[in-house]
């Protein structure tokens, strides 16, 4: 995977893991595709990507290079079981992956601004059918020193199924390598953490059957406006029991006539 339109290329380096990116968008000239071999990092709008391990890597994949002012786990939590989705959502480590919590301190946090188009892109495409959800949580003081616990998570993107009645069911997150939302604008000012989730659904027919791929990134949230009440807040884990028809369901036979998003409503500002 490759971004262009902004800056040269960096030359192919040291072998290292495979891993999920997070850039901000200056510009709409932004293009990226996939490589169906390997997968590679680079800086975008001069600003450094963020690296983790939500995409479904094959174990064959690896960064080829980071752009001298970028680094691997920089700005994202780094996990420690590869590219496994979590399938217990009653663990702790369903709030941000597997080694997330323990890798907080030695992740640095990047700088956004409110009203800017932050995206996620995955190593490949997604192959999985599925949804995504994307959330945010205050931290109370700085993002590396939070552990993301109590009742403050808020989503603020969510890509569903598509459904018409049990003829079909469509999932737009296929083939999908990035990920955008907006930063709402009437955020308060301040360090969150910001954790996506995508959500496999092609083994859900029976419980403990969706695989979660999960990663969490830190920011410093800057020029929000602060009259927004981000919510419905939730806490992770405990904001799904596994139960949900969403989260618990065969998406092959029968076809689903209807399908509800897990978890609570977007927030927008």
């Amino acid at each position: 995977m490759t971004f262009r339109g902004f800056m040269r290329l960096p030359t192919i380096g040291p072998h290292s893991a495979c891993q999920v990116l997070l850039f901000q968008f200056s510009s709409a000239n932004s293009t990226a595709h996939s490589c169906e071999s390997l997968c590679m990092v680079y800086t975008v709008a001069g600003y450094r990507l963020l690296t983790s391990g939500l995409g479904k890597c094959k174990g064959r994949l690896r960064v080829q290079s980071i752009s001298p002012s970028s680094g691997q786990y920089e700005y994202v939590r780094q996990n420690t079981n590869y590219n496994s989705p979590v399938t217990d959502v009653t663990s702790n480590d369903f709030r941000c992956n597997v080694g997330g919590l323990q890798s907080a301190s030695a992740t640095q946090t990047a700088i956004v601004q409110a009203g800017s188009t932050v995206g996620l892109a995955l190593d490949q495409p997604i192959y999985h059918p599925g949804v995504i959800n994307v959330y945010m949580a205050k931290a109370p003081g700085s993002a590396s020193a939070f552990d993301g616990s109590g009742t403050v998570w808020f989503k603020v993107k969510e890509i569903t199924a598509q459904t018409d009645g049990g003829q079909s069911i469509n999932w737009p997150s296929l083939n999908l390598d990035r990920v955008t939302f907006t930063i709402p604008q009437s955020i308060p000012n301040g360090d969150y953490l910001i954790r996506v989730e995508d959500i496999a659904l092609h083994v859900a027919q029976s419980y403990g059957g969706a695989q979660f791929y999960i990663s969490c990134a830190q920011v410093t949230v800057q020029g929000g406006s602060g009259s927004g009440r981000p919510g419905p807040l939730v806490a992770i884990p405990g904001v799904y029991t596994g139960n949900e028809p969403g989260i618990l369901i065969n998406i092959n036979y029968p076809i689903p006539a209807t399908y509800t998003q897990p978890g609570p409503a977007v927030w927008s500002g």
